[in-house]
């Protein structure tokens, strides 16, 4: 297995004077669904706009930070090619970042601007085969009969849905989803949270997303990183996260990230016994 992102020293310090990541190294390996948590100030959000490229590391430092391979920042500096490696980098946001006076289709379409003409994707001038790849991702998150509405009109959970199948379209490797979940009824955080662990199984994709619940974390990421004060305090198995061992690792903080079974940890996981998954157009 060959590795989606590797960093290494990296840390930032704010013009406030904020450390707010300390000499993090972390590995994930291609095809990992890995969840950052954390209380609030952790420093998830951070961690992940360094992995993009949205933000630079410390100047004149040793840190590194590469995506499949390639470099996307080092010592302080964004690299020269890094518009070629976010290509395969997907970003969720938790406010979806969707244009809202356009349509749910064109805000898809969007995750191809990377690899089209300029002048065309200023003109939305985006050919059949374009947009039926986008109706496709539509369909695969559930939302296909809503392409022609305006992204305004959706609610939260079919906003998030359209800014993964926004992804899906891009073709991104490696998908980061900054707490996709935190503005969501329990619902629809479900739905989101099956179609991002269902890319991964079908896909291959390498998906990291920070959670602010740990249930969540645990029911659908094999793989746990724990954030605190800027700090990787816990790199592992998620089964190993007993409310004990995160009383230790964050104190008076644990019951922020503490919560109780909610409706969506509670619910079974939809996967039979023989391991088969149903078809992301199944998500309703």
């Amino acid at each position: 297995m060959s590795t989606a992102l590797r960093i290494q020293k990296l840390n930032k310090h704010f013009a406030n004077g904020k450390h707010a990541l300390r000499d993090i190294n972390l590995t994930v390996q291609r095809g990992e669904m890995v969840a950052l948590i954390g209380a609030s100030g952790s420093g998830k959000s951070t961690l992940l706009r360094h992995v993009a490229g949205l933000v630079v590391a410390d100047s004149a430092s040793d840190s590194l930070i590469e995506v499949d391979g390639r470099c996307v920042q080092q010592g302080g500096r964004i690299h020269r090619d890094i518009r070629q490696v976010r290509s395969q980098v997907g970003f969720v946001f938790q406010q979806f970042n969707l244009v809202d006076r356009l349509p749910v289709l064109m805000n898809v379409l969007v995750g191809l601007l990377h690899r089209t003409p300029r002048w065309r994707g200023w003109l939305r001038m985006f050919k059949p085969h374009e947009r039926a790849l986008a109706l496709e991702a539509l369909a695969r998150v559930g939302i296909a009969d809503c392409h022609a509405q305006r992204a305004s009109t959706l609610s939260g959970g079919q906003q998030q849905r359209a800014a993964i199948a926004r992804t899906l379209v891009q073709g991104a490797k490696v998908v980061l989803a900054d707490e996709p979940i935190a503005s969501l009824d329990p619902e629809s955080s479900r739905k989101v949270m099956d179609i991002l662990a269902r890319i991964n199984r079908e896909d291959g994709s390498t998906v990291i997303v920070s959670l602010h619940q740990v249930d969540v974390a645990i029911k659908y990421c094999p793989r746990v990183v724990a954030l605190h004060q800027g700090r990787v305090v816990y790199d592992g198995p998620s089964a190993a996260l007993t409310p004990d061992l995160l009383r230790e690792l964050y104190g008076v903080q644990a019951d922020e990230i503490l919560v109780g079974a909610s409706p969506l940890a509670a619910a079974p996981a939809a996967q039979p016994a023989n391991g088969w998954m149903p078809p992301l157009a199944q998500v309703a």
